[in-house]
């Protein structure tokens, strides 16, 4: 089949496209001879029960400098009548622009396929979804009040404080056992995010990796190891981070054939969980997942046609 793709993502001139995922996307698309679209989330807009965005066709290459060409100008483009699947592939922050979006998005269901599924997207949020499988968690706070947040740290020493919306490794701390600047990092976490912030204890092994596992349509597809660059306890790509081959542990194992139904159910069909120690799950990331150039690298697979096999199942 021939589909009439629309990514909503964020400017291509911007992206790497040696280790972009949704680039990766757009190639693979292209391959099957699907036609591409291309627009920003802020061109969305709902008209008399439609939902239209100002979008360009586009074609993809992996030449760097050269990896993409509009065809024609700019046009406003019906989602729901002119497109077949939209990818929603633009970064967090997890926000109420992106939640707005998502609303919007929400109302193509019967007439174009939406991936990731915008309302199991709003209902999943990467650090409380997780909470759903807290058996498989470190031990987690949730919590604002100061109190809270001493009496955790006081009773696992070392801990790392995080916003319970963030993204990409940013502004994430971590707080030895003394509880030196306990106090400091709770002021800031209040003033800057109106929301709960998330503690967990520190892991030390953490310095051994943070396993991104991607599941397509809830079943493994595949996995890296990233491990934390000089001087970071952080282990994202996107903060120095790099990556290496592996390979699941039994208790992963168990972690993807827990959530692979749910997941599927919800449609979520491109989901990256993160496990520390070849045990802790962190999160489950659901707005934008990455990691699968960096996977099928290491692997020899190709996690992007997995994605379309599952997505142009779904349509037929």
């Amino acid at each position: 089949m021939s589909l009439r793709v629309a990514v909503q993502m964020d400017p291509l001139e911007s992206i790497n496209i040696a280790g972009d995922s949704s680039f990766a996307l757009m190639l693979a698309a292209q391959a099957r001879g699907h036609r591409l679209w291309h627009y920003d989330v802020r061109s969305l807009a709902w008209e008399n029960g439609r939902v239209t965005a100002w979008a360009r066709q586009v074609r993809v290459q992996r030449v760097e400098g050269q990896h993409f060409g509009f065809e024609g100008d700019e046009a406003k483009i019906d989602l729901g009548s002119d497109i077949d699947v939209v990818l929603m592939r633009q970064d967090p922050p997890f926000d109420l622009g992106y939640i707005s979006a998502a609303l919007l998005l929400d109302r193509l269901k019967g007439e174009t396929l939406v991936v990731n599924d915008p309302s199991s997207v709003i209902n999943a949020p990467e650090k409380m979804f997780v909470l759903d499988y807290a058996r498989f968690m470190p031990p987690t706070l949730v919590a604002r009040r100061i109190e809270d947040v001493r009496a955790f740290q006081q009773q696992h020493g070392a801990v790392v404080v995080k916003p319970l919306h963030g993204n990409g490794g940013k502004a994430i701390f971590k707080l030895e056992a003394d509880g030196t600047n306990l106090s400091a990092i709770t002021e800031l976490f209040g003033q800057v995010w109106p929301e709960p912030f998330m503690v967990q204890p520190f892991l030390p092994e953490v310095a051994d990796g943070d396993k991104r596992i991607v599941l397509v349509d809830g079943e493994f597809a595949g996995a890296i190891n990233r491990k934390p660059g000089e001087g970071e306890f952080r282990s994202n790509l996107a903060q120095g981070g790099y990556a290496e081959a592996t390979e699941l542990t039994a208790r992963e194992e168990e972690i993807c054939a827990a959530m692979g139904p749910e997941l599927k159910r919800r449609g979520l069909v491109f989901v990256g969980i993160d496990v520390i120690g070849g045990k802790w799950l962190t999160e489950i990331n659901v707005t934008s997942p990455t990691g699968i150039v960096a996977i099928d690298k290491f692997n020899g697979t190709d996690t992007a046609a997995l994605i379309w096999d599952a997505i142009e199942a779904r349509l037929r």
